[in-house]
C-alpha cells in the first residue's frame, strides 16, 4: 500500500510518493538517517508531481484555503490529475499536515487521509530535500525563500485588512490617549494652581475644577486688572453668577504678591497651552464615543465609552473580550491583586477596570461584589452580541442597564427582579417589529438584496440627476461661447 505525501509550499504544491515506513522502526538510527541524507531518502521517497502557482494571487487564496480548511479546485485539479484513481478497490492513502484541511479533503474526493509520527517524519524530510528533489527544474533556494516571503506579506497584509473592519485598535489607541492626558493635563494644571497661587491664592480655594481654573488665569492674568467688567466674561467660564461674582471680590481683597510682567507672559503661555490640550481631550472624547457607538454599542449603553474602551483595550481587541467568561471580566484589570492574594491565601479581589463604573461606586460596600459580579455577567452577554451580530443595535444594552439599575434598587429596597429570558425577549420582539432581526442566513441573503438594489437605484437616481444638470449647463455654455465671439470680432 502506497502513500502519498500532499506537500504544499509557497511557490506551489508538490506531492511525493513515498514507501510505507513502519512505526515501530521511525526512531531508529538506521530510519532517521535514511530521512537526513538525500541519497537514501530518494530510495524511499521520489517527487511525484509538481505545479508552481501561476500568480501571487492564487497562492494567496490556496494558503488561506489551507489555513481555513477549505479545498480549492487548484488543490482539487492537481491531486486529480496525479493521484491513482479513486474506488473501492484503491489501494493508497494521502498524508496530510493539516488536520482540518485533511478532513475536508479526504470528504471531498473521497480518499483516506492519514498522520502519524512515520508520516512526520518523512515530512521532515521533504521539506529538508525540497530544493534538491526541484534541481532538475530549475527551482533554486533563493526562488522558495522569494516566494516564502512574497507570500508572508500577502498574508499578513490580508490579516490587517481583516482586523481593521472591527477598528478595534483605533479604540485602544484613542483610550489610551485619552488617559495620557488626563495625566498630563493633572499634573500641569497642578503646576499651574501652585504658580498662580503666589499671585491669587484665593482663586485655587473658589475654583476646583482644572479646565475653569486655568481658563480664568489666562483672562484675568494680573490681578490688578480686576473690575466689574470682568463679570461677564468670567460668568461665561464658571457658567454660575454666585462663583463668577465671589471671583471678582477675592481678586479685588486678595493678599498676594506681586508678579512681574515676564513672569505672567510666561504662565499665560502655559495657559494656552494647556487650554488647547483640553480642547484636544475634549475633541478625542467625542471621536472615541462615535467609535464605540460603532464598534460595540451594547456595551457603551451599558457601562459607558470610557470604561468599556479600557475593557477593550485591556483585553486587546473585541472577539478576546468576547471569548472571555464573566469571572475574567470581572477582575480584568486586577491580575496583579488576584495574584497577590492567591500567593498570600487572602481575599480576591472583586472588581477590575469595572470599578471605574458608576454602578460599583453607588453600590453599598457589601454589595459592592455583587453588583460588579451582575454587571460582569451583562458586560460579556453584551461584548457577545457585539461582535457577533449581523446588524448592531444597542437595544440589548440598554435592557442589560435597566436590569442592573434593578438590581441596584433591589439590594437596597428590595422587590422583583425581571427574567433575564423575558427581558431579551421583549427585545428581540422590537427588532422583529423594526425588520432587524432574522431568524435565518436566508432573511439575511434577502435583506442584503434589498439593500444593493435600493442603493442601485439611488445611484441611479444621482446618476440621472447629474446628467440633467450637464445637459442644462451646456446651452448656457454654448451661448457664453458665442457671446465671447462676437464680442472678439
Amino acid at each position: 500500500m502506497s502513500t502519498y505525501y500532499f506537500f504544499e509550499v509557497a511557490g506551489g504544491f508538490s506531492l511525493f510518493q513515498c514507501d510505507t515506513i513502519d512505526e515501530t522502526n521511525v526512531k531508529t538510527k538506521q530510519v532517521q538517517t535514511s530521512i537526513s541524507d538525500f541519497n537514501l531518502f530518494t530510495k524511499i521517497c521520489h517527487l511525484k508531481a509538481f505545479t508552481p502557482f501561476v500568480s501571487a494571487e492564487i497562492a494567496l487564496q490556496n494558503a488561506l484555503a489551507i489555513m481555513e480548511g477549505r479545498v480549492t479546485q487548484e488543490i482539487v485539479d492537481f491531486l486529480s490529475q496525479n493521484l491513482p484513481p479513486v474506488g473501492k478497490k484503491s489501494n493508497f492513502t494521502v498524508a496530510i499536515l493539516d488536520k482540518n484541511f485533511a478532513q475536508g479533503l479526504s470528504e471531498y474526493l473521497n480518499v483516506k487521509s492519514k498522520l502519524n509520527e512515520a508520516t512526520q517524519s518523512v515530512f521532515r524530510g521533504i521539506k529538508t530535500h525540497f530544493v534538491d528533489f526541484l534541481r532538475k527544474q530549475n527551482y533554486t533556494e533563493k526562488d522558495l525563500i522569494q516566494a516564502q516571503l512574497g507570500l508572508a506579506h500577502s498574508v499578513s497584509r490580508n490579516k490587517v485588512k481583516l482586523d481593521i473592519n472591527r477598528e478595534d485598535k483605533h479604540i485602544t489607541q484613542a483610550i489610551s490617549i485619552v488617559e495620557q492626558l488626563d495625566k498630563d493635563l493633572n499634573t500641569l494644571s497642578m503646576r499651574i494652581k501652585e504658580w498662580y497661587s503666589w499671585h491669587f491664592p484665593e482663586l485655587a480655594r473658589i475654583v476646583s475644577d482644572n479646565n475653569i481654573y486655568v481658563r480664568l488665569v489666562d483672562l484675568i492674568g494680573h490681578k490688578g486688572n480686576m473690575s466689574d467688567d470682568l463679570l461677564e466674561p468670567v460668568e461665561e467660564i464658571t457658567t454660575d453668577g454666585e462663583l463668577a461674582q465671589q471671583v471678582i471680590e477675592a481678586g479685588k481683597i486678595s493678599m498676594g504678591q506681586d508678579i512681574s510682567e515676564v513672569d505672567l507672559s510666561q504662565l499665560k503661555d502655559l495657559c494656552a497651552r494647556v487650554i488647547n490640550m483640553f480642547e484636544f481631550r475634549k475633541n478625542i472624547q467625542e471621536y472615541l464615543k462615535t467609535k464605540m457607538e460603532a464598534v460595540a454599542p451594547n456595551l457603551t449603553s451599558l457601562i459607558g465609552e470610557n470604561v468599556a474602551a479600557k475593557l477593550i483595550a485591556h483585553a486587546g481587541s473585541l472577539i478576546n473580550l468576547a471569548k472571555y467568561p464573566a469571572s475574567t471580566i470581572q477582575i480584568l484589570g486586577a491580575e496583579k491583586a488576584l495574584f497577590r492574594a492567591l500567593k498570600t491565601r487572602g481575599n480576591t479581589p472583586k472588581y477590575g477596570l469595572l470599578y471605574h463604573s458608576s454602578f460599583i461606586g453607588r453600590a453599598n460596600g457589601p454589595d459592592k461584589g455583587k453588583i460588579s459580579r451582575n454587571l460582569a455577567n451583562k458586560c460579556a452577554l453584551a461584548s457577545r452580541l457585539d461582535h457577533f451580530l449581523l446588524n448592531p443595535t444597542n437595544k440589548f444594552g440598554e435592557k442589560m442597564k435597566d436590569q442592573v439599575e434593578q438590581r441596584l434598587k433591589f439590594f437596597t429596597a428590595g422587590g422583583e427582579l425581571d427574567k433575564n429570558n423575558d427581558v431579551m425577549d421583549e427585545v428581540l420582539t422590537e427588532l422583529k417589529e423594526e425588520g432587524l432581526y432574522f431568524d435565518t442566513q436566508a432573511q439575511v441573503n434577502k435583506q442584503n438584496k434589498k439593500k444593493s438594489k435600493s442603493s442601485k437605484k439611488q445611484k441611479k437616481i444621482v446618476q440621472e440627476q447629474i446628467e440633467e444638470e450637464e445637459a442644462e449647463e451646456q446651452p448656457v455654455q454654448q451661448s457664453k461661447r458665442k457671446r465671447s465671439k462676437s464680442n472678439g470680432q
